[in-house]
């Protein structure tokens, strides 16, 4: 299914459902970062994805890091709340999502680097290698709130 991005635009189409949704920076003992090429707008991203009915945010978080890159993950922080609502998501079956997303921190426990149906690349980037990837900037955000250490303390 393909998905538009729109963010600030004027244009944009009105959202018609609002989902909670986490996601989830990912990093290793060397300090990088895993990132996926996302099949549905050719963007790299963070793992994450939209919370099942039953199941946590954080247990969300780990389950979509783990279907979409292979990786185990154990949570160890929360990097933001990200609830714009200009940013929608525009689907092609008429969904137009505006989500509630909380983008944890989390570190690698296990698993192996795979793509999934809902990427054509997975990788681990050096914090420095992240300026030159397109990116929506929404997840850019994201990533730059954690590279400048733009956190909550966790209490």
């Amino acid at each position: 299914m393909g998905r538009r991005d729109y963010e600030g635009d004027p244009d944009a189409p009105a959202a018609n459902s609002l989902v909670p949704a986490a996601s989830v920076v990912v990093v290793d003992d060397s300090g990088s970062i895993l990132l996926q090429r996302r099949r549905d707008n050719d963007m790299w991203a963070l793992p994450g994805g939209v919370m099942n009915i039953g199941e946590s945010l954080p247990d969300c978080a780990v389950r979509e890091t783990r279907e979409e890159t292979g990786i185990d993950v154990e949570i160890v922080g929360i990097v933001g709340t990200y609830t714009n609502p200009g940013h929608v998501f525009a689907y092609d079956d008429g969904e137009v999502r505006q989500e509630f997303s909380i983008c944890f921190l989390a570190r690698p426990i296990g698993g192996h680097v795979a793509v999934s149906d809902e990427s054509t690349d997975v990788r681990w980037f050096a914090p420095g290698e992240i300026d030159a990837l397109p990116m929506v900037p929404s997840i850019r955000k994201r990533v730059d709130d954690w590279r400048n250490g733009n956190m909550p303390a966790i209490r």
